[in-house]
């Protein structure tokens, strides 16, 4: 009983700060005039409050958190949250030419649930439609789920303490700033909001001086997406219109936020050599240059995507879709059903791998990739050399023993092979629904919700059938909780029957 107490206090203080922030996208329907969209932001913020007072009131001297009770917080806030986030488009018209139509509840549920974890599906095609205060509502929910609600948290409410600490890492992160938990998360949003202002900033100057970059609104809206690395346009055809000025700073806005908040930490210190030893970074620059040119190969040799022997071209737009697809953004400036069989893999294993630990980023995390790659070579290494031999095993610039390694790597293996086998398992419920769909289609798209990215081949849609949203929104929320929090919350329901009956 004591833990559920424990949980449910933690959940109080996130949703409270949750409906704290909620106020602040009532500057959309208040700049744009759109009064119908005041109420609905006021109800949202006020669920939350409503929620989350009481519990935090009347639980407040509970127990802290341990591991157990931290992770089944996680696993609830990340399922309540985009729930209670989809009042406005329950009550909001998301067509400007015919206001009195509002999505259904599961749709809305996507979408917020898309939204929060910066995946980037979404159910509405036509996002220029959207009245402001959702266009908005969107942004805002991936610009502050990009770093994590328990985060925010921490920043706003949080006292220092062991508590603090469980449930930072119970949102994936360990690495920290400073030695305390609540400077490490206010660091964070400090240099979140840094590189906002001036990716922002950039996009509206280059807006102003050339005659296809972005509006203001527009600016505001892809710099806030692209350094959450969520992907969330409003625009219908996401970057495809946009000039080549303006993508140049997407796409280093989407390698930004793919980039752990430690390392950047590292560089606006001076610490420039700290900052290119990451061994993340390293990871993430080899595969950004070894996936762009082997989709640019794959892409030029297409007779069907029509380049015309310009090879530049080519570049570009698979350089694009490579980046957006290993930072898990979500942005495209490119058309990619029509792309070979092969470039889709690519990207889907782009999209598997994902950004660095610690990053904005989904997927399975370049740490995971670089500790299973060296296990592999440490295996190999140890098979072919005499038994007297002594092996010096390193990670990130520092020596680990043999034991750390094995548990690192163990680590490692067991959540890649979990997140492979729940990858299969949203590929073949959704093959089933769509058994004209390709192999290839599927597999991105099931990889997009998982790794929470976003690109499309077009089978996320408001028409699909419900159980392949339900799927998808399975897929977002265990691939932005990497998996474990949700095995903790099942076993801690199942027990807590056990319990009751």
């Amino acid at each position: 009983m004591g833990d559920l107490k424990t949980v449910l206090r933690d959940l109080g203080n996130i949703l409270i700060a949750v409906g704290a922030i909620t106020l602040f996208a009532l500057v959309a329907p208040l700049y744009f005039n759109e009064g119908y969209g005041i109420g609905p932001i006021l109800l949202t913020s006020a669920v939350f409050f409503l929620i989350g007072t009481p519990l935090h009131f009347i639980l407040r001297k509970t127990e802290p958190a341990d591991f157990k009770t931290a992770m089944v917080t996680a696993a609830l806030s990340w399922l309540f949250i985009p729930i209670i986030s989809a009042i406005p488009f329950l009550l909001i018209g998301f067509d400007k030419t015919n206001p009195g139509v509002t999505a259904d509840f599961l749709s809305a549920f996507f979408e917020c649930m898309s939204g929060w974890t910066g995946t980037g599906l979404s159910m509405f095609s036509k996002p220029s439609l959207l009245p402001y205060t959702l266009q908005f509502w969107r942004t805002y929910m991936q610009w502050v789920g990009g770093v994590g609600v328990i985060i925010l948290t921490l920043a706003i409410l949080a006292r220092p303490g062991v508590g603090s600490y469980i449930l930072y890492k119970s949102e994936g992160r360990e690495q920290r700033t400073h030695p305390s938990i609540v400077k490490t998360v206010r660091t964070i949003w400090w240099i979140f909001a840094l590189y906002t202002v001036i990716g922002v900033s950039l996009l509206v100057i280059i807006g102003m001086v050339t005659n296809n970059g972005m509006t203001v609104w527009q600016s505001l809206n892809h710099g806030m997406t692209a350094l959450a690395t969520g992907g969330f346009s409003v625009t219908d055809d996401s970057m495809m219109s946009v000039g080549t000025s303006s993508q140049i700073v997407v796409v280093i806005l989407m390698i930004i936020g793919a980039i752990a908040f430690t390392a950047h930490f590292h560089l606006l210190k001076g610490r420039l050599r700290k900052f290119l030893s990451d061994a993340q970074l390293r990871a993430m620059i080899l595969l950004l240059i070894l996936g762009v040119l082997l989709l640019t190969f794959i892409n030029f040799s297409n007779p069907s995507l029509h380049y015309n022997n310009n090879f530049l071209l080519a570049l570009k737009e698979s350089g694009f879709q490579f980046v957006s697809a290993l930072t898990c953004t979500g942005f495209n400036s490119a058309n990619i059903v029509n792309w070979a069989e092969s470039a889709k893999l690519i990207l889907a294993i782009g999209m598997i791998i994902g950004g660095a630990a610690g990053s904005t980023a989904g997927g399975i995390k370049l740490f995971r990739a670089i500790l299973l790659s060296k296990g592999v070579s440490w295996r190999i290494k140890r098979s072919i050399s005499s038994p007297r031999r002594v092996f010096v095993h390193k990670f990130g610039g520092r020596s680990l023993s043999k034991e750390d390694a094995i548990d690192f790597i163990d680590e490692a293996a067991i959540i890649s092979f979990m997140w492979v086998i729940l990858l299969m398992a949203g590929i073949i419920v959704i093959t089933f629904i769509f058994p004209y769909e390709t192999l290839g289609n599927v597999f991105l798209e099931v990889s997009s919700a998982q790794g929470n990215v976003g690109l499309s081949t077009g089978i996320t849609s408001m028409s699909m059938p419900s159980i392949g949203k339900v799927m998808l929104i399975f897929n977002m929320w265990i691939g932005r909780l990497e998996i474990i929090p949700v095995i903790v919350l099942v076993r801690s329901l199942f027990g807590l029957r056990r319990n009751i009956l």
